[in-house]
């Protein structure tokens, strides 16, 4: 396998655009991240989209030739790789694979989601289908409620607070409140954020990710080609996607996923690095307690410190290790086909030192986690500046 490097990105914001139509936001990320690689359209060998679920949010199927073609892409593979809230890691996996095996020299990876055109009720019906449907879902369940359940036995087994999950959220909000491209630019306190509103408790509307628009994209090209693009491409050392259980019931604990401490080894493994190494992550915070259990599933902390890990301040902007400085799927949005590619964005702004007020000195090695469902598809990459 050849070494393969990231040679350009371009996002949207992430928000709620009624205005704005799913293949227009698809589009303009494409456009953006050609501009930032200078690549043309003609240079792109095959596209790779991450969605999860357009055809029930916005009608529409047979996505990935029906964005290319309006952004200039035609006459190659278009394929759209669907995950679950990992879909575009997965794409982004995807297009890795092919690259380093030497099947392309370019590519193009987008991830999309319009979600907001649908109502809340609706959205959550949509989503749980990531989940089990012939159980969990069949009994009511919505990913509120698996995740309250797997809050709520951390909590037992760990002594994980509800001031710990609160924390996640006021840091993730006070990060997200620097990043022009957020969906909710707004400070809450951790009084504010103990007392929202109860969704499943443990888990109040703080511990939620947002619905939301928008698109992402990165063009990932051969590292010994990666210099006819820009003078510094950020080499992918390591990527790694595991899958396991979809249901709870079917996993040996709810307190770690499985997928992501496995996809997490993987890609140390691939990179050559441990734990320790990893200056900064953009971690899956779909909820506040998936973040502690990240944390705890990466080897950055012992099983069960996530939590006072978070409280500890160790994750914030001046921390020992920032996490989601982006502001996360928390503040910045999540809209869900678009997250795992908006991550490896995010990394590259902080390892091209582009991040402005969020800047992490020094940032050289980062790491993007990506999760789908409740822990039944994982994707973990690491970047590093050349």
């Amino acid at each position: 396998m050849r070494p393969v490097a990231v040679v350009g990105t371009g996002k949207t914001p992430f928000g709620a655009f009624p205005d704005r139509d799913i293949r227009s936001l698809a589009v303009e990320s494409v456009a953006k991240c050609l501009e930032d690689s200078g690549l043309t359209a003609s240079g792109v060998e095959a596209f790779y989209l991450g969605n999860f679920a357009g055809p029930s949010f916005v009608g529409q199927n047979h996505l990935a030739p029906y964005i290319a073609a309006e952004a200039g892409i035609r006459e190659i593979p278009c394929t759209r790789i669907e995950a679950a809230c990992a879909s575009s890691g997965a794409a982004l996996f995807q297009a890795w694979a092919a690259v380093a095996a030497g099947v392309y020299d370019v590519v193009l990876v987008a991830g999309v989601e319009k979600m907001t055109s649908q109502t809340t009720p609706r959205v959550a019906e949509i989503l749980a289908g990531a989940g089990d449907m012939a159980g969990e879902m069949a009994a009511g369940a919505t990913f509120p409620a698996l995740f309250a359940m797997i809050a709520k036995r951390h909590m037992h087994e760990f002594g994980t607070t509800h001031e710990q999950l609160a924390q996640v959220a006021v840091k993730n909000h006070h990060h997200g409140a620097m990043n022009p491209m957020a969906h909710m630019r707004k400070e809450i306190t951790l009084e504010k954020a103990l007392a929202g509103k109860v969704i499943c408790d443990p888990l109040t509307v703080f511990d939620c990710s947002l619905v939301s628009d928008g698109a992402a994209c990165v063009a990932l090209a051969a590292l010994d080609r990666a210099r006819d693009f820009r003078a510094k491409p950020l080499r992918v050392l390591g990527i790694a996607q595991t899958s396991g259980p979809v249901a709870l019931d079917r996993k040996e604990t709810i307190t770690s996923f499985d997928a992501v401490r496995r996809a997490g080894e993987k890609a140390y493994e691939m990179a050559g690095v441990t734990a320790v190494d990893i200056q900064f992550a953009e971690l899956h915070d779909c909820f506040t307690i998936a973040e502690i259990i990240a944390t705890e599933d990466l080897g950055f902390v012992a099983k069960g410190e996530g939590g006072r890990y978070a409280e500890s301040g160790a994750t914030s902007l001046g921390g020992e290790r920032p996490v989601n400085v982006s502001g996360g799927l928390k503040s910045k949005g999540h809209p869900v086909g678009a997250t795992g590619v908006a991550q490896i964005c995010d990394l590259a702004e902080q390892l091209h030192g582009a991040a402005g007020e969020r800047q992490i000195a020094g940032a050289k090695l980062g790491l993007a986690q990506n999760l789908g469902g409740s822990g039944a598809t994982a994707v973990v990459t690491i970047l590093g500046a050349e």
